[in-house]
């Protein structure tokens, strides 16, 4: 069983678009909007992890971090500090030869086959939608950054699902998860959904989500990744009609976000 050609073709084009921004010579200490990383910084750590996820395609054992998001955070700034590189044409050129080099090396391999990622084990079918998730994040930030229009949209979301249903449990926020109970139904707007069970700070999804949902929350497509990935603020986008809730219990809606923590 093959890795869909959809998922590969989309993290090409995303890498692109990305190398794109960078080649119009920005200046790389351009701070990010709300993160401690600048535009070189942010280019470079695309530029690392892509490398990453191509020698993990390939077959590679290269463990990264301890798959939480402190872990993580740490792990992102050690090898920052290790590969000085921050001139924007060199990292364009850098993201998408390490893209281009996943794509050859997971079209070749059977995507059932578990791979341990920075995010734990994970079959090699989920790992297309990992780096795509990844690169479309901060390709956010730096088009931000860079006044440019983002490359998020309703396709490349539904693409990243199959790596954000399986980050879900991965990354509750235990502090505010605990003692909770509840069930969700939860979904893109004219697209898939799927349920989450929470109970005293672990999660359970399910695909097709299982009848009987406390709250059911529907979201406009490109919000709900921002949202998953922590670059957008729920308050903001229910005040703007882009999370719809209805069920026996709306009033869980608000809270919903704030049981995990992106890494």
């Amino acid at each position: 069983m093959r890795v869909p050609t959809k998922v590969i073709e989309a993290n090409l084009a995303t890498a692109e678009s990305i190398a794109h921004l960078l080649r119009s010579r920005p200046e790389p200490a351009v701070r990010i909007p709300g993160a401690t990383w600048s535009v070189g910084e942010a280019a470079a750590h695309l530029a690392l992890a892509n490398q990453l996820m191509a020698a993990v395609a390939g077959g590679e054992r290269r463990p990264y971090g301890d798959g939480t998001p402190g872990g993580l955070a740490a792990a992102n700034e050690e090898s920052l500090a290790d590969y000085p590189e921050r001139d924007p044409v060199v990292l364009a050129d850098a993201i998408v030869a390490h893209t281009r080099a996943f794509a050859a090396a997971i079209e070749q391999r059977d995507a059932t086959e578990t791979v341990l990622t920075p995010m734990g084990p994970m079959d090699l079918g989920t790992l297309p939608s990992y780096l795509l998730t990844h690169q479309l994040g901060h390709g956010y930030d730096l088009a931000r950054a860079l006044r440019h229009p983002h490359m998020i949209d309703r396709e490349r979301v539904e693409l990243s699902l199959p790596f954000l249903l399986t980050a879900m449990p991965r990354v509750v926020d235990r502090r505010t998860a605990a003692d909770r109970h509840a069930r969700y139904t939860v979904g893109l707007r004219g697209g898939p959904r799927f349920g989450v069970a929470l109970a005293d700070g672990e999660v359970t999804i399910s695909q097709p989500p299982a009848p009987g949902a406390d709250c059911v929350i529907v979201t406009e497509p490109v919000t709900f990744l921002l949202l998953a990935l922590g670059r957008c603020n729920p308050a903001g986008a229910i005040a703007r009609g882009r999370i719809l809730a209805w069920g026996r219990k709306p009033w869980l809606a608000p809270a919903f976000p704030t049981y995990f923590k992106a890494p």
